[in-house]
């Protein structure tokens, strides 16, 4: 199987990963750099907007979700600095709403955590034409509305009656759902 094309502007193989994961972010800078690319690492956001702000990489691949903030926020900064960057976010708390920020902030692809090594790569090395394939289990309705559900909860600052409200729903009804497990 032949490996994607560089995309033309990006010839440098040179790959930021920002995981707060030490584990997962070991493994993959490993298997990232089996396949050709200068790995340089990170377990927090400053640290990913410190390496950004003095070596701005031609690829980054960034967890949504770390100990000190967003990974977007790193993802931006790049943009910035380097306008023809490829972004790929990771996350274990997939929604739209992210995935939609992540897009607009200039992220090309957005891939569940555990991702695979050779899916990060095909998400970082993609042509602009490429359209990814459709998930081979695709979210469940009732997963999606859970979802949503915990966007409007977070964004209510995790108060349960104001989020109630928002989504015109019984309180106790919204804690009951909260208590539950995700659904798949």
């Amino acid at each position: 199987m032949s490996e994607p094309s560089l995309p033309a502007a990006e010839s440098e193989r040179s790959v930021l990963l920002v995981d707060d994961d030490r584990s997962f972010l070991q493994r993959l800078a490993r298997a990232l750099e089996a396949r050709g690319f200068a790995v340089s690492t990170a377990e927090s956001v400053a640290e990913g907007l410190a390496q950004v702000e003095t070596n701005p990489p031609a690829f980054a691949v960034v967890d949504m979700r770390l100990g000190d903030g967003t990974g977007l926020d790193v993802i931006s900064a790049l943009k910035r600095h380097r306008a023809g960057a490829r972004a790929v976010v990771l996350t274990g708390y997939g929604n739209i709403a992210t995935a939609v920020t992540a897009v607009k902030l200039g992220a090309v692809d957005y891939l569940a955590k555990p991702a695979d090594a050779d899916d990060v790569v095909s998400a970082l090395m993609a042509s602009g034409d490429h359209k990814p394939s459709p998930p081979e289990n695709p979210m469940s309705a009732d997963r999606v509305r859970w979802e949503h559900i915990q966007r409007i909860y977070e964004l209510c600052g995790r108060n349960v009656s104001e989020t109630a409200r928002r989504l015109s729903m019984h309180r106790r009804t919204l804690q009951r759902i909260l208590a539950k497990r995700a659904p798949r």
